[in-house]
This record gives structure tokens, C-alpha cells and sequence, in this order.
């Protein structure tokens, strides 16, 4: 009896093991609104990949189910909800190209508009985007003039505006503080920004613990340990208040800029050529000092020995000089 029972605990202990470790079976040729409930069930859940997962069958099995452009936008929505706006972006275009209507389809095109601007969480990072924000903004205007949208789409194209006027500043000082002037003067040309009033804009307020390495635009924390001397990265500007033409050329050996006029580049050239017909075993020859006629006589003299020696010569005797006694 208790052998039996023995084995009774040890099979039912194998089953719960397997039973835990078997994946979920596939789960196939259901209808559409099995697919449907399983994705707004998911969705309140937080699985987000588990409800594209559903939603990829049900798209695949039920391609004319009117339940696609709910299913489609509903998780538009949950994915700009959890901040994946490039998710968000994705349905919101494949809604409009399969299901919206003519007036779905303005809702639409505002969301696509608001989805790249809620992705801008840190404006001076993505230049890039800021621009393609501007460019869905203004063509929403252009395509719906009255729209319903029409105040909002204004108020997020004033603060991307904004943001772009801001960051371009930004840059500006930067090149500034970097003795750029052409580079500074370039982007004050790249986009007019005489209508922003500067005194009045109040800047982003920045973390804390991000404004330690980011500061807020206009200086770093760490500007008080740079010493005010020109920066390498800098070392070919122009700078205003010198005026005379100078070449300057860099010692690759201290780093350091050297700035010669028209009489010192001929010496600098004789310099150059002689490094470059130099080798990294010159140390290793010995030098002979000035080509005098002497000098040049031992040099001969010693030559012939060298050229009437041998390898060998080091294992004969030395027999002292061939004197005669």
C-alpha cells in the first residue's frame, strides 16, 4: 500500500514539473473576435508585444474582419499610451492607408502629429526630429485649414518652434565659446530667429541630476576648470582682432601651435624636409662632424679596413706589429 502510494506522489510530482515546463500551445484558426477579446485582454494587461503578437493573427486570418481598424487603432493608442511612438506611427499609418475614412482620417494624421511631438522628451538631442515634427505640423495646416485640431496643432508647432530657435542658440554660443566665429555666423543664418522674443522665453527646466553634465545651454559645470587659452578643437579659427596673415603649423612632438611669418617659413620648409628625409635609426650612425679633408681621409682610411676585413677576423691571433729583431 505505501509502495503505491509512493509512486502515486512521485508520478503526480512529474506531472506538475512537465505540466510547468511544456511552452503554450500555438494557438490557430479562430475567429475574430476570439483574436479581438484576446488583444483588449492583453492590452490591460501591459503585454504589449503579446497583443501585436494577436493582432498579426487575426490580421492574418481574418483579413476583411470589421474588427481591424478598431483593433488597429486601439493599439495605436495603447502603444503611444506606454510612450512607443515609432509603434504608435506604425499603426496610425497603416490605419490610414487600409480603414480610415475621409474624416478618420483627419484624427489620424493629428495623432501621427502628436506622436512625434510627445517623442521629444529631450529637445537638444534630436535635432533631427524636431524638424520632421515641424514638416507633419505644417502640412497638417495645409492639408486641413479648418480643422477641429487647428489650435492644437498650433500651440505644438509654437513650442517645436521654440525648441528648434533654443537649440540652434545654443549651438551658436557653443561655437562662440569655442573661438568659431564663421560657424557661429553660419547658424545664426540657418534659421531666423529675430522673431523670438528672448527676454520672455524661459527655458526648459533641466533635472538635476542631468544638469550636472548638460548644464543648461549656456555654460557647464565644469567651465570654471578650462583655462581661457584657445582649444585645440579651435587651433585653425580666425580670430577677429588678428589681422596679419600668419601660417600657423603644429610641433607633432609638443603639440604645441607655432605661428611663423613670411621670412620664418623657409626655415620651418628646411626643418620639414630634413624630418621627412630622416629615419628613426639616425641615432644609431655616428656623425663625423664637419666634411673637412681630414675627416673625410680617416673616413677613407677606415672604410678600406672595413672593406678588406672579414666576419672571422675576431677568432684569429694577434700577432703584434711585423717588427724585425
Amino acid at each position: 500500500m505505501k509502495f503505491k502510494t509512493y509512486i502515486l506522489v512521485i508520478l503526480s510530482i512529474i506531472l506538475i514539473l512537465l505540466s510547468g515546463c511544456t511552452k503554450e500551445v500555438k494557438e490557430y484558426n479562430k475567429p475574430a473576435f476570439y483574436w479581438y477579446s484576446k488583444i483588449v485582454e492583453v492590452i490591460a494587461q501591459g503585454d504589449l508585444e503579446q497583443a501585436d503578437s494577436y493582432y498579426s493573427s487575426l490580421q492574418g486570418e481574418h483579413i476583411g474582419s470589421p474588427l481591424l481598424p478598431e483593433a488597429t487603432m486601439i493599439l495605436a493608442l495603447a502603444h503611444m499610451d506606454y510612450k512607443e511612438y515609432l509603434l504608435s506611427e506604425h499603426f496610425l499609418d497603416e490605419y490610414i492607408k487600409r480603414y480610415a475614412t475621409a474624416n478618420e482620417k483627419e484624427e489620424a494624421e493629428f495623432l501621427k502629429v502628436r506622436a512625434k511631438y510627445m517623442a521629444l522628451v529631450n529637445p537638444r538631442r534630436d535635432q533631427a526630429l524636431i524638424g520632421e515634427a515641424l514638416k507633419s505640423g505644417e502640412k497638417f495646416k495645409y492639408n486641413y485649414p479648418n480643422s477641429m485640431y487647428e489650435e492644437n496643432i498650433d500651440t505644438m508647432l509654437t513650442r517645436l518652434y521654440l525648441a528648434q530657435a533654443v537649440l540652434n542658440k545654443t549651438i551658436v554660443d557653443l561655437y562662440e565659446r569655442l573661438d568659431k566665429p564663421k560657424s557661429a555666423a553660419y547658424y545664426r543664418t540657418v534659421h531666423d530667429n529675430s522673431w523670438v522674443p528672448w527676454d520672455d522665453v524661459n527655458r526648459a527646466d533641466t533635472p538635476w541630476y542631468r544638469a550636472w553634465f548638460e548644464g543648461d545651454g549656456t555654460s557647464s559645470w565644469y567651465a570654471f576648470m578650462i583655462p581661457d587659452t584657445k582649444s585645440v578643437v579651435s587651433r585653425n579659427s580666425i580670430s577677429e582682432k588678428n589681422t596679419e596673415v600668419k601660417t600657423e603649423k603644429v610641433d607633432t612632438k609638443t603639440d604645441e601651435i607655432i605661428q611663423t611669418d613670411d621670412a620664418e617659413q623657409e626655415v620651418v620648409k628646411e626643418i620639414q624636409e630634413k624630418e621627412n628625409n630622416s629615419s628613426w635609426y639616425d641615432f644609431m650612425i655616428p656623425t663625423w662632424g664637419d666634411d673637412s679633408e681630414e675627416d673625410e681621409e680617416e673616413i677613407e682610411e677606415i672604410q678600406e679596413k672595413v672593406d678588406n676585413s672579414s666576419w672571422y677576423d675576431f677568432m684569429m691571433p694577434k700577432w703584434g706589429d711585423n717588427e724585425t729583431k
